[in-house]
């Protein structure tokens, strides 16, 4: 899974053993592993989103695009009460 800003929060690493020992091809695996990760990302985001104002949603979108992580935790942190709970309960 690449490195976002939440990854620290959420394993899943489990899964990708688990996955390993499937009976599946490499190329079915990797496809997989790509949509939980996809999956888990997306659901983020949206737990992230859902919490802000129109205006927080443009900064906060500014930092994601710029992969600026410890901006975006200051930022999301400020304004919204128990993030990272918030974020591993989506997940």
């Amino acid at each position: 899974m690449k490195n976002h800003f939440f990854s620290h929060l959420i394993e899943i690493d489990a899964l990708h053993v688990e996955l390993e020992d499937m009976d599946l091809s490499d190329t079915e695996k990797e496809d997989i592993k790509k949509l939980i990760d996809e999956s888990i990302y997306h659901t983020v985001l949206d737990a992230v989103l859902s919490e802000l104002s129109e205006e927080d949603k443009k900064i906060f979108l500014s930092h994601l695009v710029g992969d600026e992580h410890q901006k975006i935790w200051d930022f999301v942190n400020g304004k919204v009460e128990n993030i990272e709970e918030k974020i591993i309960k989506a997940a």
